[in-house]
């Protein structure tokens, strides 16, 4: 008995100092409240604040200045975002995804050898969205010119003390950097020497770079001197960005190294103002951006756990963590086969996917014993009231189509390891950045950009690092036939912002980066805060647990790279040892770390005292400031 007292009171202690000591403090703010991946880029939504800019301004400086630093993106990759309108007290999203180039053929990646479209290199890289997705965002929602808002990002381009993360990441990459001349230039200033990329707090230059943002603020200026208006001038740096001369020098330096994009690509794509998808979850609309991201598997993930009383099952205990689990594993099984760009048929199934009836349904699953090695994707259709045309081609891998019964991963999509395999959790984690930014007038905005990360290939001598988004479609319709790649087309990618809304107001504003483990801790962090009672700064931090049972959205050429790995589960290495018994017993194989997350960013809004509070994970460099 003293034994059992003596394990509880320590497994509520391990709690108390998960829920409850944070290694950063919880930032407040009256006015407003702008967090990003890195302290200078926060510092940049600070001053566009301080200088009158709402929240949708500062957000653009922020992007602009992640970009700039390389924080794990690059100007020529991916933006997505939601944003709270208060003057129309609704959430948009905006769709600045890049597209697949002319060119980009499931033959074609098939007969140069691939499995996926490749990681790195020109032939990895979509169209950029960023450029477009922040001109944009920046004409319709922000009041600051395109020049007022660069013009962080413009000082940093002109020379920073960079970081050592970064520093380092590039001369870590110097191998493959070394591989594009235009990528060299930028990254290896020291060539020759024995470490050559910049060192922490070197000024770190990027003249290329800083030119192609003074072509964007010119042509803006020269339009506002023809007495354009404020958008139309916007839109006239947009249209040099994809129009003009730098995107000639994008499409000649790309396709120098061997990529596809080409003039017409850059041309007509466009960013694409969107609905959002939501489900209430106990009183609470949660947004997410739609079937072209993961977005949707928190949103299923929530209609399942409203089947079950999480808290009286207690945070991170075992029965916890398994309900977790499972539920994870249920809507990435989801995500893996019926996600895809919905401007390119066949259209998902959302419908069914999201709905109270089919989540009940995938609910009665779970076995509360043990782990369920063989989940595979569901049936949504009926719930459409439609015939699922994909029955013959599930029954080919194997998986159950009688919705009566459990639905199972064919043996051969298992892969089985009980060692730490670095290069996948590497993958698995792969990183991006968030921005969170809000204002007293009631603007909100939340972004999850990635795309052009370090190794990056520079187009020619815009200093644009490209996307390497395109290795998150499938050639092979049998793994989904939603997402495979063609011309024009977006990949479904894991980046993933997050709204939520209680009483038709702002509640929270989320996101986190980390690929495929996006959702799984921004699930785990709304839960914390709406099941647990942490505040956004506790919730940031508190100890999550990351599912391997899934297809990896990112890395690896081979098709065994991305298999499942059932079972797999990472912990934080403070688990009650009651707690890994427990889950071993469930056939559960554990690993542990003391970061169990990306960085999360986020904003509570506090409607009682009128004031945000600012949540920033104690994992990377993520800053938030608050005024």
């Amino acid at each position: 008995m003293r034994m059992f007292l003596l394990s509880i009171l320590i497994f509520g202690l391990v709690l108390t100092s998960f829920s409850q000591q944070t290694q950063k403090p919880v930032l407040h703010g009256k006015n407003w409240m702008a967090i990003t991946g890195k302290p200078l880029a926060a510092t940049a939504g600070a001053i566009t604040f301080q200088k009158g800019g709402n929240a949708v301004d500062a957000a653009c400086a922020m992007l602009a200045a992640t970009c700039t630093m390389w924080d794990v993106l690059s100007w020529g990759g991916e933006t997505q975002v939601l944003l709270y309108n208060p003057k129309t007290k609704k959430v948009i999203a905006i769709n600045a995804m890049g597209v697949a180039p002319t060119g980009a053929t499931p033959e074609f990646f098939k007969g140069k050898g691939y499995n996926f479209p490749p990681e790195y290199g020109p032939l990895a890289a979509t169209t950029p969205g960023t450029p477009g997705g922040l001109c944009y965002m920046l004409a319709e929602y922000g009041t600051k010119s395109l020049k007022e808002v660069l013009a962080p990002a413009m000082q940093l381009a002109a020379g920073y003390p960079i970081e050592a993360q970064t520093a380092n990441s590039m001369e870590r990459g110097k191998a493959r950097i070394k591989e594009w001349p235009y990528s060299k230039k930028v990254f290896l200033p020291h060539t020759g020497e024995k470490r050559e990329a910049p060192e922490a707090g070197e000024i770190f230059i990027q003249k290329d770079l800083l030119q192609t943002l003074t072509k964007m603020v010119e042509a803006e200026q020269d339009a506002l001197k023809k007495k354009k208006s404020r958008k139309e001038a916007i839109m006239a740096a947009y249209n040099r960005f994809y129009k003009g001369d730098i995107a000639k020098e994008f499409v000649r330096g790309c396709q120098e190294q061997g990529g596809l994009i080409t003039m017409e690509d850059l041309a007509k794509w466009k960013p694409i103002e969107e609905e959002p998808m939501k489900v209430n979850y106990k009183g609470i609309d949660v947004y997410k951006l739609q079937q072209w991201t993961q977005g949707p598997v928190l949103l299923q993930s929530l209609n399942i756990l409203e089947n079950f009383d999480l808290k009286s099952m207690g945070y991170n205990s075992s029965k916890y963590i398994h309900t977790i689990y499972q539920t994870m594993n249920l809507a990435f099984a989801d995500r893996d086969f019926y996600y895809g760009d919905p401007y390119f048929p066949p259209a998902e199934p959302m419908k069914g996917l999201l709905s109270k009836e089919y989540a009940k349904q995938r609910a009665s699953f779970i076995n509360f014993e043990k782990n369920d090695a063989l989940i595979g994707p569901g049936d949504p259709y009926p719930y459409e009231g439609k015939t699922n045309p994909y029955l013959q081609l599930m029954k080919q891998r194997g998986f159950a189509t009688d919705t009566t019964k459990r639905n199972f991963m064919p043996s051969h999509d298992i892969r089985n390891s009980a060692s730490v395999d670095h290069e996948y959790m590497d993958r698995l984690w792969r990183g991006t950045t968030s921005v969170e930014a809000a204002d007293k007038e009631g603007w909100v905005v939340s972004i999850t950009p990635s795309g052009g990360w370090l190794p990056a290939c520079i187009a020619g001598n815009t200093g644009v690092g490209m996307s390497q988004r395109m290795q998150s479609f499938v050639l092979d319709s049998a793994l989904n036939p939603f997402n495979v790649v063609a011309p024009g087309k977006r990949p479904r990618v894991t980046l993933t912002p997050t709204l939520a809304l209680r009483d038709g107001k702002p509640y929270l504003s989320f996101a986190v980066q980390g690929g495929d483990t996006q959702d799984q801790n921004l699930l785990q962090f709304f839960l914390n805060v709406v099941e647990f009672g942490m505040n956004v700064q506790q919730a940031a931090e508190a100890a999550n647990i990351n599912s391997n049972q899934l297809w990896l959205s990112l890395g690896g050429s081979k098709t065994d790279d991305r298999k499942p790995k059932p079972g797999n589960i990472l912990l934080h290495d403070k688990t009650p040892e009651k707690v890994r018994n427990e889950l071993k017993q469930m056939g559960y194989i554990l690993s542990f770390d003391d970061r169990t997350s990306g960085p999360i960013n986020a904003i509570y809004f506090d409607w009682k005292h009128g004031s945000f509070w600012g949540g920033s994970s104690n994992h990377g460099e993520d800053y938030g400031i608050g005024w």
